[in-house]
């Protein structure tokens, strides 16, 4: 927020908006989301967003970007860089008389403008914008290529297919890739069919069919990713795995590829990463204060294992990488065993399995106990030499990270054992586990609020009593369940289906005394280490999507389909 939130306080008081009380108990509830008071204040509707902005614009004597509805010129988003635009959080939206009109979340960045001034050879004129607005317009970038890229195939197709050569199987293959990065999928899908070849995208987490290609097209699209990726373009019987890089517009992307043969022919599987746009902090991955205050406590201590659980696709591994963003500095070797290497991190050693020369999660974590490491990240236990071998590690003062695939942290404990890790071992070396889910989160441009039903909270009251919550608690959640939620109603920005963008869910779970001994005591129980855990503060997913639901950043149908899968 531009202005400290003090300052806003007094502003919303002395119109009248609010008063102390109503802002201190926003100010508890936004501490604890990790969100701006302001935020709880026009998510609940106690503040209009719009008014508030308006109100905030007289303060700062700016004047309000008028982004709702605007067709922003090619031309003009030309004079800003993309990257630009998204690090600073600003769009240019109109050239007038040789003035640059930009809408920024910060209209008082002086140092800003003055590097537009200088990149876009205007005079620049700031007006003030919701975070929401610019990321809407943002999208405009976006809209550019995707269009272009939309355009570029339909009238490529045809040709590619009436002449299959080299060069126009490039452009059509730089053309799918580019498409799919504009609609911010995180995987593409070629597809070999009986009788043609479906190209789908995951986006959100959801795959959608975007295109279907003659099916003698799959051989020379297979071969350009092969090429792109250094596979050998006459193996097709056993699985490929590679890598290349992407670049659409001021951004490049990493693409991860699976070849698989099936009884049609081979299909690929291209997972994009995106090296330059990723999170820095807890906060962006939609950790809550609390569970950033376990996770802060637990990477300060010198030794243990911090486990993250969840199923494929849930974000562990950005989650391990952000831990390793915040603890990365001179004073530590950080060493990583990878499959795959995912992300590149300055100042980190990060290898990555290889199984034709032996070099396995278990081996490598050998090799780099000589290495004089402070912490190590595994990038999963999956059997017990790297089980053993990690909590032991983890005993003789060594920090490791690592993951394991169980539904909730709790569980991860009684996995280490099934892995053959003794349990005295498994209470000494872990220090904190973890568990993720990805939620949809609604899209701002359509969302709406409704009165919730009383079918909606018996659904709330009867997961809480699926997942054994004590009855006391579920009494008092019943008490204090919101009076509003909220939905997309689908709009263009978000094709329709009411969500934009993904966040997380998360449970922790810190290991204390009592847990240690029952663990040491080969007292395995699931639900005995939650109601132990319970004690100290362990909340479930679920809990943690219910605080995300009642401000509007996502809804009861999206936290239960990604928690039951």
């Amino acid at each position: 927020m531009i202005l400290p939130e003090e300052e806003i306080k007094n502003i919303l008081i002395k119109r009248g908006l609010i008063d102390e009380t109503v802002w201190e108990e926003a100010k508890k509830d936004a501490e604890k989301l990790n969100l701006t008071t302001i935020e709880i204040l026009i998510n609940r509707k106690i503040i209009d967003l719009e008014f508030f902005y308006n109100v905030l614009a007289e303060e700062l004597k700016v004047q309000r970007a008028p982004l709702k509805g605007v067709n922003i010129q090619p031309s003009v988003l030309a004079l800003v860089p993309e990257k630009i635009a998204f690090e600073k959080k600003l769009i240019p939206f109109a050239l007038e008389n040789n003035i640059l009109k930009v809408a920024m979340v910060n209209p008082l960045d002086i140092e800003t403008i003055n590097i537009l001034e200088e990149i876009a050879s205007h005079q620049i004129e700031p007006y003030l914008a919701t975070p929401q607005e610019i990321q809407y317009a943002l999208v405009n970038y976006q809209k550019l290529y995707k269009e272009e890229y939309e355009r570029l195939l339909k009238s490529e197709i045809p040709q590619v297919t009436t002449l299959a050569t080299e060069t126009n199987v490039v452009r059509l293959v730089d053309n799918i890739l580019g498409y799919a990065i504009s609609t911010n999928a995180s995987d593409i899908h070629i597809e070999a069919l009986e009788e043609e070849t479906l190209i789908r995208f995951r986006i959100d987490g959801i795959l959608r069919e975007m295109m279907k290609l003659p099916k003698s097209l799959l051989d020379p699209i297979i071969a350009r990713i092969k090429v792109l990726s250094n596979l050998p373009l006459d193996e097709h019987f056993r699985p490929l795995d590679g890598r290349f890089k992407a670049k659409v517009g001021d951004f490049e992307f990493d693409m991860r590829v699976a070849i698989m043969p099936t009884i049609y022919g081979e299909k690929a599987v291209l997972r994009v990463l995106a090296g330059a746009i990723k999170p820095t902090s807890l906060e962006e991955l939609g950790v809550n204060e609390e569970i950033e205050k376990i996770i802060m406590a637990a990477i300060r201590k010198t030794f243990g294992m911090i486990l993250v659980t969840g199923p494929t696709g849930s974000g562990k591994t950005t989650t391990l990488y952000t831990i390793i963003n915040i603890l990365n500095n001179p004073g530590v070797n950080i060493v990583t065993i990878e499959d795959p290497v995912e992300y590149a991190i300055p100042r980190v050693n990060q290898t990555q399995v290889n199984l034709k020369v032996d070099l396995n999660f278990a081996t490598a974590l050998r090799a780099f106990l000589r290495q004089d490491p402070d912490i190590i990240m595994v990038g999963e236990i999956r059997d017990n030499e790297t089980a053993e071998v990690a909590a032991n590690a983890a005993l003789t003062g060594h920090l490791v990270l690592s993951t394991l695939h169980t539904n909730d942290a709790p569980t991860a404990v009684p996995r280490l054992v099934e892995l053959g890790v003794l349990p005295y071992l498994v209470a000494d070396s872990v220090i904190l586990t973890m568990a993720q889910r990805l939620v949809r989160k609604i899209c701002l441009n359509c969302i709406v609020s409704e009165e919730i039903t009383p079918a909606q909270k018996q659904i709330i009251l009867e997961q809480l009593r699926y997942l054994k919550i004590p009855e006391e608690e579920i009494r008092a959640y019943e008490e204090r369940l919101p009076q509003f939620i909220y939905r997309g109603k689908g709009c263009s920005i978000c094709g329709n289906t009411g969500y934009v963008g993904r966040t997380g869910i998360f449970e922790a779970m810190m290991m204390n005394d009592e847990l240690k001994y029952m663990i040491a005591s080969r007292e395995l129980n699931s639900e005995k280490i939650k109601q132990i855990a319970r004690k100290s503060g362990y909340r479930t997913m679920f809990e943690d999507a219910l605080d995300k639901i009642s401000v509007g950043i996502t809804t009861i149908e999206e936290a239960l389909r990604v928690i039951r899968e």
